[in-house]
């Protein structure tokens, strides 16, 4: 990430959500943000996604430029290199575990390969939950099926935006486990935003948002 500034609004009205943001991950390094409600948290997650973008700057995965990009061909590239895991699950009700974890590969027309799908329910701990339905499953249950849906198409990056807010303590340390599990066995470089500083301890490395501007705990970046 080079240089994200993201503004809204404008007279009076105008928010900085993002100040000459600079810094990069390594392939499979996992990292925490943390700040206050409204500092830009999301705003960054979003941007680094190409959900949204930036006034200014750059955003580069695997050297490719995101937001050089026709909204055609970003799509495409985030869906085959980004996986998303958000605080509401989003899962689609009427398919069971194993259809919504696989469904970003239909879209691609890519047909599932079987040793695949079985690991990350295996992993997931959802192997004798394949056939249920999304409304037959804990909160806890449904954001690992949620992140499933994001591993499976083995992103280069995984974005989670308050993974665990809806989730009791138990289901918490769950799903920040299986992410930590995904970010080393599959080698995928993960970046979450988190209010609950008590979940960082498993991060790499923590960032926090303060007022658009970016800093890493422990030292201010470059």
């Amino acid at each position: 990430m080079e240089n994200l500034c993201k503004v809204y609004g404008s007279g009076e009205a105008r928010v900085d959500a993002l100040k000459h943001v600079s810094f990069s991950m390594q392939k499979g390094e996992f990292a925490a943000v943390v700040g206050a409600s409204g500092s830009g948290k999301s705003t960054l997650l979003n941007c680094i996604g190409g959900l949204d973008e930036a006034d200014t700057g750059k955003v580069f995965l695997n050297g490719r430029d995101v937001f050089a990009m026709e909204e055609n061909e970003r799509t495409i590239f985030r869906r085959q290199n980004i996986g998303f895991i958000f605080q509401s699950f989003h899962l689609i009700p009427e398919l069971n575990v194993e259809q919504n974890i696989i469904f970003p590969l239909l879209l691609d027309y890519k047909k599932p390969k079987r040793e695949r799908v079985d690991e990350i329910l295996e992993v997931l701990g959802l192997a004798d939950r394949r056939k249920h339905l999304p409304g037959q499953l804990s909160g806890g249950q449904q954001q690992r099926v949620a992140i499933g849906r994001a591993l499976i198409t083995r992103p280069i990056l995984v974005l989670a935006d308050e993974p665990t807010g809806n989730l009791d303590s138990q289901s918490s340390r769950d799903v920040m486990d299986l992410l930590c599990k995904a970010s080393r066995h599959y080698q995928q470089t993960v970046l979450m935003i988190t209010h609950n500083m008590s979940l960082t301890s498993l991060a790499d490395r923590v960032f926090e948002v303060t007022d658009g501007e970016l800093s890493e705990l422990g030292g201010v970046l470059d």
